[in-house]
């Protein structure tokens, strides 16, 4: 009878080794397949910015890129198209902003482009990453900033 017992207990031991590792190995492969990655507002296409030439006409502008996500008069005008990508790397923890951009778009008096900025964060201050510069003071950099600092507070 103890003999019995004490086959009894080791395959029940072995039995919950084996049960602790399929869910060990359950919890990792459910880990590894629930990251998401969300992308909010405006998705530039690839080579949009290419098609849009210096002096092209505001009509060309929103047939390339769209209607934008927002217009400003601050001084003469500009749109910007803003996006937003955060990632969750599991179904019930908070998002993370891992990238946000604003596509700029500047015309003069005449509606034509005078210049294109993307704008994002880089080393914790706005960067533009087409003219590859820090913007240092104006109108602009306040707009820019607000917007960034605005998308900042959205992730969930």
């Amino acid at each position: 009878m103890r003999g019995s017992l004490a086959r009894n207990e080791s395959r029940l031991a072995a039995a919950a080794r084996i049960a602790a590792l399929t869910l060990l190995s359950a919890l990792a492969v459910a880990g590894c397949s629930t990251r998401e990655t969300f992308q909010r507002g405006y998705v530039l296409p690839e080579g949009a910015l290419e098609q849009i030439p210096l002096g092209a006409s505001q009509e060309q502008v929103l047939l390339v890129l769209g209607t934008p996500s927002t217009v400003a008069t601050v001084s003469g005008e500009a749109f910007y198209y803003i996006s937003q990508r955060a990632d969750r790397p599991i179904a019930f923890m908070r998002t993370k902003v891992t990238d946000q951009r604003v596509i700029a778009v500047y015309f003069d008096k005449d509606r034509k482009v005078q210049r294109l900025a993307e704008y994002g964060m880089k080393d914790g201050k706005v960067f533009d990453f087409v003219s590859r510069t820090t913007p240092t003071s104006g109108n602009d950099l306040n707009v820019i900033t607000t917007i960034i600092h605005n998308l900042e507070g959205k992730g969930t």
